[in-house]
């Protein structure tokens, strides 16, 4: 059994952040909006300049198998008392075992604590099924959305 914390990552972790990102990126390049050519020549990604400022709208937490760093899920809020969870992440050899679910459980304990009341929403690739099926269990629900690019859902607390 492995032992996983769930904290949020801290002015120091930015490049192990950055790592993990990338990695995303290139090993899962159909999840994501952006691409792992355009990543890798960004000299610095605007979410690791909010790690190190510990910009309290905009976080990261991390997912940690000992202290190895295994899954990212970013949070960052928007206007209208919304926020969006952004570049759900967990490492291949690590999927499957409930920690993607710890993960968002933990972004959304952290944001109901900091924003009262936030609407927290967040969009999935249609196709990528076990990330869909994630969210449905976590109690996330599918909204109307104008794009057919992505399936936009909102979580709903139980």
């Amino acid at each position: 059994m492995i032992n996983i914390s769930y904290r949020k990552l801290q002015r120091e972790e930015s490049r192990i952040y950055r790592t993990i990102r990338l990695e995303s990126l290139e090993k899962f390049p159909e999840s994501f909006g952006a691409t792992y050519q355009e990543a890798v020549n960004i000299e610095k990604f605007r979410i690791e300049s909010d790690i190190e400022e510990q910009t309290p709208e905009r976080f990261v937490f991390g997912a940690f198998a000992q202290h190895e760093l295994v899954g990212i899920c970013t949070f960052v809020k928007n206007e209208n008392n919304t926020g969006s969870i952004y570049q759900m992440y967990v490492k291949r050899e690590f999927q499957g075992k409930n920690i993607g679910q710890g993960l968002i459980e933990a972004v959304i304990a952290e944001a109901s604590q900091k924003f009262n009341r936030i609407e927290i929403i967040l969009e999935v690739t249609p196709g990528n099924d076990k990330a869909y099926n994630l969210y449905r269990k976590i109690g996330f629900q599918e909204i109307p959305h104008i794009s057919p690019e992505e399936i936009c859902m909102k979580y709903v607390p139980k």
